[in-house]
């Protein structure tokens, strides 16, 4: 079993409030469940909301009085979940902890009136990064100003079986591409038949899956609703809903743009990936998605585990200049980010952007290739051309 970054954080922060574990699903939500009870070595009692047994207990409030730990998934899924759950806690918390967990934004589906701010911690929880299949130092660790990229051994291997096989447990364990596929076709047809249809008022569920298709080849490019909305014949607002459904059930995100205020950079026009970058059909948007979602899961790490504000962008001015990802610290842009398939020297659209504006490290990320060398600095800027792998590994 692959050791799970977020275990002893989790377990820190279960003996102070409740935790809520929010990710797609199939991402190991309930094995750090189950590890947690373990790790804690207290009674515990599992309810999910889709077992029928389990959502008369919630609904009668009959939970057992002798475990010391509540584990309750999927309970997003009932529409007063917050204010009974706010009740729950209140009355049982001095003696009893929660875990809940659910594989949509919880704060999307808050139905409730009251709040439950104060009350707990929130972690999202990703598919296996570089970094955990390694068994490497947890991610909000890493800091990019020390700039001690060290290799490690089977990191090209490990990036190169995260890139076929995604970073979902069942499929990567399995390291079988028929299984794979199997499973990816099967993920998606969950997605949209079940979770969409429990949680969302959406009738046209085939045309919905067709947009989910057609989304993998938006990868890598800027995202253009208008032009999925002629393909598919449905009104604008329909489309823009549908996205922001796969957004709420972790099967999407989407990066905003950032703007120096020295350069003409675009606003709005935004970029689309999946949480399972193994659905993308085309290599080179596909390493590029596997990059965003370390990076995402970086910066979210950041502020789940650490408290610090971080944000992921991407840059592309009116002329069509263009780097991959750029992180902000505090609202300021603190690190660039640029994906290439191959080997080769600092691209000119870096030179471009870092001559205008001030980014304290860049770096330049090859997924084939093992060479690792510092650029001249540019406008004080520390740059780095380097292998992805020893990135990831580290991030």
């Amino acid at each position: 079993m692959i050791k799970r970054s977020y275990l002893p954080v989790i377990i820190k922060d279960i003996k102070k409030k409740m935790v809520f574990l929010a990710g797609p699903r199939q991402c190991g939500k309930t094995t750090i469940s189950t590890l947690v009870a373990q790790e804690l070595g207290v009674p515990s009692s599992y309810y999910n909301w889709d077992t029928d047994t389990h959502r008369q207990q919630i609904l009668q409030s009959q939970l057992q009085a002798s475990s010391q730990l509540y584990i309750l998934d999927e309970l997003h899924k009932f529409p007063r979940w917050k204010n009974w759950l706010k009740g729950q806690y209140d009355e049982k918390h001095a003696e009893h902890s929660f875990l809940v967990t659910g594989s949509a934004k919880l704060d999307a589906y808050s139905r409730g009136g009251d709040s439950l701010q104060g009350r707990y911690y929130l972690h999202r929880i990703h598919p296996l990064s570089l970094s955990e299949i390694l068994d490497l130092k947890p991610v909000y660790q890493f800091d990019f100003s020390s700039f001690d990229l060290i290799a490690e051994k089977n990191q090209q291997s490990g990036l190169e079986s995260l890139l076929n096989y995604g970073g979902f447990p069942e499929p990567f364990l399995s390291q079988d591409q028929i299984e794979c596929n199997r499973w990816r076709i099967a993920y998606s047809s969950r997605l949209v038949r079940d979770e969409i249809r429990d949680l969302e008022r959406v009738w046209d569920l085939s045309r919905m899956e067709l947009l989910y298709d057609r989304l993998k080849n938006t990868v890598g490019s800027v995202l253009s609703l208008n032009s999925l909305r002629e393909d598919l014949e449905v009104a604008f607002e329909t489309v823009k809903n549908w996205v922001e459904i796969f957004e709420k059930l972790y099967a999407v995100f989407r990066l905003l743009p950032y703007g120096p205020p020295k350069i003409k950079a675009v606003k709005k026009e935004q970029k689309l990936y999946f949480w399972d970058w193994s659905q993308v059909p085309a290599s080179s948007a596909r390493i590029e998605n596997m990059v965003a979602m370390h990076l995402l899961r970086y910066v979210q790490q950041k502020e789940d585990v650490l408290g610090e504000k971080w944000e992921l962008r991407y840059f592309r001015d009116k002329v069509g200049h263009e780097i991959d990802f750029i992180l902000l610290k505090e609202g300021q842009p603190w690190c660039a980010i640029e994906v290439k398939s191959q080997e080769q020297d600092l691209d000119s659209n870096f030179k471009y952007l870092l001559q205008r504006t001030k980014i304290p490290f860049a770096f330049q990320l090859h997924f084939q290739g093992t060479k690792d060398w510092f650029y001249p600095q540019i406008n004080d800027s520390k740059i780095r051309i380097m292998p992805m792998a020893n990135f990831l590994a580290h991030l």
